[in-house]
């Protein structure tokens, strides 16, 4: 009886995998990223081979039933106890969980979306910079001529939107971003002291 259940649940934890695969390397492939997405394809590669690994179990237990004295078979039935059956009804088990929570959570699980676009990263970080680059930019020219209004708003406006875009790459729409170090900067006083002392800015040599 344990070998029965053992190819049964073999039986399910292949089809689970193959499918898992499957919802994996499709979306890759539509949207172009199997060569740029080597961690999609990895992810998808691994259940591939678990699925024909729990399936060749299941085919060789199976098969003395159609081949009259299949002795790899017959070896396999015999070797298939509680403990390797046990162990394959809670793979099976948590094969079938998984895709009650792909259900679930649908919207988050679809296309590649288990696997972010990275095109799309470089995108975000691309604007992130842009954003916070031009932001500084406006900020110091508006210093420069002493419109302290005018830099104040620059620099709201680059901190408003690099927590938008940080916000759309975390995936949280509740995440504060706090602009604070880890660290306080280390600034050598002695060294500014003394450029600002000279009319360029360089050291004169003198101590």
């Amino acid at each position: 009886m344990t070998w029965q259940i053992g190819m049964v649940a073999n039986g399910i934890i292949a089809v689970a995998y193959l499918l898992i695969c499957l919802a994996i390397i499709v979306p890759l492939a539509r949207s172009g990223q199997l060569r740029t997405n080597p961690l999609g394809a990895a992810t998808a590669a691994i259940f591939m081979t678990c699925a024909v690994h729990h399936g060749t179990h299941a085919v060789h237990m199976l098969m003395p039933s159609f081949l009259d004295g299949d002795e790899r078979g017959l070896a396999m039935r015999a070797a298939w106890g509680w403990p390797l059956t046990a162990w394959d009804i809670v793979g099976a088990a948590v094969a079938v969980y998984y895709w009650t929570l792909r259900r679930n959570y649908s919207s988050l699980m679809e296309g590649a979306q288990l696997f972010e676009d990275l095109r799309k990263r470089e995108q975000q970080a691309l604007e992130l910079n842009d954003s916070v680059l031009q932001g500084l930019v406006v900020s110091k020219m508006a210093l420069d001529l002493d419109d302290i209004d005018r830099a104040r708003a620059a620099l709201d406006t680059s901190i408003d939107s690099a927590s938008r875009i940080i916000t759309n790459l975390l995936g949280n729409e509740h995440v504060n971003i706090k602009l604070l170090r880890s660290a306080p900067a280390a600034v050598d006083l002695a060294v500014a002291d003394t450029q600002a002392s000279t009319p360029d800015g360089v050291p004169d040599g003198t101590s």
